[in-house]
């Protein structure tokens, strides 16, 4: 009712300065209480207000300012782009309207632009100091360090009384190894500004990778002294006592943390591996079955908790567990080693002779077919599966393919295969077609699943919804047709179908060979093939990054550091594509998981070529478009992405408004 009667006391005063004979608007008057919107943080009535403004004058550049900022702060960041952009059409020397723009540039991942932005308001007012404070963070965001700290400097000599301004400037120093300067800015930020945590625990961080524990253990304190609420510091506090190998300390800091986030899956692991250490089986295991809870699907918590259990002499469920992570993950080689142990401790001789069978066959698939050490690792024995998870780390089943930005992680849309699934994920519909949600139509692929007569075996980048006693009644079938001499390749691709499904890929991988084998010129075999090499490698790659042994930092200019640099190898799976794509040259499929496997090789040029080559073939791929619009995005090329994830949502792919609403956001 308020916000009524102002619109209307806003309408009436239209008719007292606003005359037809002279169109003149008392545009003081509405500047005045749209800036007071925005002061109140009232930002959807200081846009109606200014609104009203700007259908007056439209040279109104103030009001386009004003109402960039409203939109600015409801995260409409291309609203607030275009708004920036007429005030400064309308004043081109508009200082502050071109710094804001090029923060709502960086924001967007514009950084090219943004860069633009701040060097002509700079040119501009070369005095002005929160034009190189906020380069300089754009700087450091594109890790660009050295121009990062000219920037900073030049805020600290006319602004010296800002903390975060030292503190951004020690993390460039560090981030360049010069933890001498680091720690000095660390200190000076400090001593700006006492109360706030951030600086205490960015320097209780470096003097934690120097073990001076002590020294890092009293900033953590000193942080949480300041804010009893702050997460990063508990964890960290967590992990010094860890260090010291005080384990009751460690597990009442990570306790603390769950307290402020009972949610966070590994922090409550990680209390259960240090609850394990000191013989608190009971809570320990209260911890593992949260993190059940929270992630259904990750391997390494039932692996932990089998052990856990096997200390408490409840070997059964120990078993049940190994048998779990086995389920998630059937080339375990240890998981069978242990499970083996424990059978034959109950006596279970033969299963026991078995699990060690299958064990030593998965070492030696390892070691003979993957010559790469991140693989081999796994089926090594004396990998140890019990170290301390980061904060950021993702369980292996939740993490998604990612291609690592410079500030955000950009998650792809998966690869296309023939699977099982019960319910129609892509309507088919004829090529010439005009219009419409539905997808590409492909004669080939339409006589290649009724050739396969598989039920429910269908075309999709969806998980499969069949059950797992499902997917086990129809490989023991298959496997009871081999037996009976049946040789097909049709009964080789089924049962390579259903082996990935259940997650024993290199049983799947051997079993599509034996059908390229039988018919060496079908392209769909080597399309499946190369989908289950991905999906193996990643799902190995996921239990490789999360064993990183991390400290915590929510600052988003300190989450670069937290990434793994390992690119795995995806040649072979590429190889089966390019075969594919010499058999088949006009399935827009095909290229689009060559894009994919080149994206997560490092190869974004090739990527960009062959989506570009899918949309050609396919005008209506809206994963394609996903896709690519996420690849131009990281290569700073914000624009183009953007048009292309308006095309995508425009094609049925939801997730592209969330792109479109949550990219690039950064704090300020």
């Amino acid at each position: 009712m308020r916000k009524l009667l102002l619109i209307l006391f806003l309408t009436a005063s239209i008719g007292l300065w606003w005359r037809p004979t002279d169109a003149q608007l008392n545009k003081a008057y509405f500047f005045y209480v749209g800036r007071s919107f925005l002061i109140d943080n009232k930002y959807q009535d200081a846009i109606e207000v200014l609104n009203i403004l700007l259908r007056a004058d439209s040279t109104a550049y103030e009001g386009y300012f004003l109402r960039g900022i409203a939109k600015y702060n409801l995260d409409d960041l291309l609203g607030a782009e275009q708004d920036f952009t007429l005030a400064i059409r309308q004043n081109p020397v508009f200082t502050i309207a071109l710094q804001y723009r090029a923060i709502t540039r960086s924001r967007l991942g514009n950084y090219d632009d943004a860069l633009r932005d701040f060097q002509e308001a700079i040119d501009l007012r070369p005095d002005l100091p929160s034009a190189y404070y906020s380069r300089g963070v754009t700087y450091l965001l594109t890790q660009q360090f050295e121009k990062a700290i000219e920037d900073f400097s030049t805020y600290i000599h006319y602004d010296n009384k800002v903390a975060d301004a030292f503190l951004n400037r020690g993390t460039c120093y560090l981030y360049l190894k010069d933890t001498v300067r680091a720690l000095a800015d660390f200190d000076r930020g400090i001593r700006t500004n006492y109360f706030d945590p951030n600086g205490y625990n960015r320097r209780g961080a470096l003097y934690m990778t120097q073990k001076k524990y002590d020294l890092a253990l009293s900033d953590f304190n000193q942080a949480i002294h300041y804010d009893s609420t702050f997460i990063p510091a508990y964890f960290n506090r967590a992990l010094v006592y860890y260090s010291q190998k005080q384990p009751v300390q460690a597990i009442e800091n990570f306790s603390r943390v769950i307290e402020l986030d009972s949610t966070s899956a590994q922090t409550l692991f990680n209390r259960a591996l240090l609850r394990t250490q000191i013989g608190d089986y009971n809570n320990a295991l209260e911890d593992y079955n949260k993190v059940v809870f929270y992630s259904p699907d990750n391997v390494l918590v039932y692996y932990n908790r089998a052990g856990l259990y096997t200390q408490l002499g409840d070997y059964e469920a120990a078993i049940a567990d190994y048998t779990r992570a086995i389920e998630l993950y059937p080339d375990f080689a240890n998981a069978y080693l242990n499970r083996s142990s424990l059978r034959y401790m109950l006596r279970d001789r033969e299963g026991s002779i078995n699990d060690r069978k299958i064990a030593e066959q998965k070492i030696a698939e390892y070691r003979s077919k993957l010559n790469d050490s991140s693989f081999s690792i796994y089926a090594d024995t004396s990998r140890q599966f019990n170290q301390l998870l980061s904060f950021e780390s993702e369980s292996s089943q939740e993490r998604s393919r990612k291609i690592t930005s410079r500030n955000a992680d950009i998650s792809l849309l998966p690869l296309f295969k023939f699977s099982l699934i019960t319910h129609d994920t892509l309507p088919k519909q004829p090529p010439h077609t005009p219009t419409g949600y539905f997808r590409y139509y492909s004669a080939e692929a339409d006589s290649f699943e009724k050739n396969v007569d598989l039920p429910y075996m269908k075309w999709t980048n969806s998980p499969s919804d069949m059950p797992p006693d499902s997917l086990a009644a129809i490989n023991t079938a298959l496997s009871d047709s081999l037996r009976q001499g049946d040789e097909s390749w049709q009964i080789y691709f089924k049962r390579g179908v259903v082996l990935s499904l259940i997650r024993q890929y290199t049983s799947s991988i051997a079993s599509y060979t034996t059908a390229i084998d039988h018919d060496p010129t079908n392209p769909f075999l080597y399309i499946n093939r190369s989908t289950t090499q991905s999906e193996m490698i990643d799902f190995v790659s996921s239990l490789d990054n999360g064993q990183q042994r991390i400290t915590i930092d929510n600052d988003p200019v300190n989450r670069l550091k937290n990434q793994s640099n390992r690119v795995y190898n995806y040649d072979d799976a590429i190889g089966d594509l390019n075969r594919a794509i010499e058999l088949l040259p006009d399935f827009a499929y095909a290229y689009y998981n060559r894009a994919n496997l080149y994206c997560l090789s490092g190869m974004l040029s090739e990527a960009l070529e062959d989506y570009t080559h899918a949309i050609d073939l396919n005008p209506l791929f809206g994963e394609a478009y996903y896709n690519r619009g996420l690849i131009q995005i990281y290569l700073k090329d914000t624009h183009k992405g953007c048009l292309d994830m308006s095309k995508a949502g425009e094609l049925g792919i939801k997730e592209a408004y969330k792109v479109l609403k949550i990219y690039g956001k950064t704090d300020y």
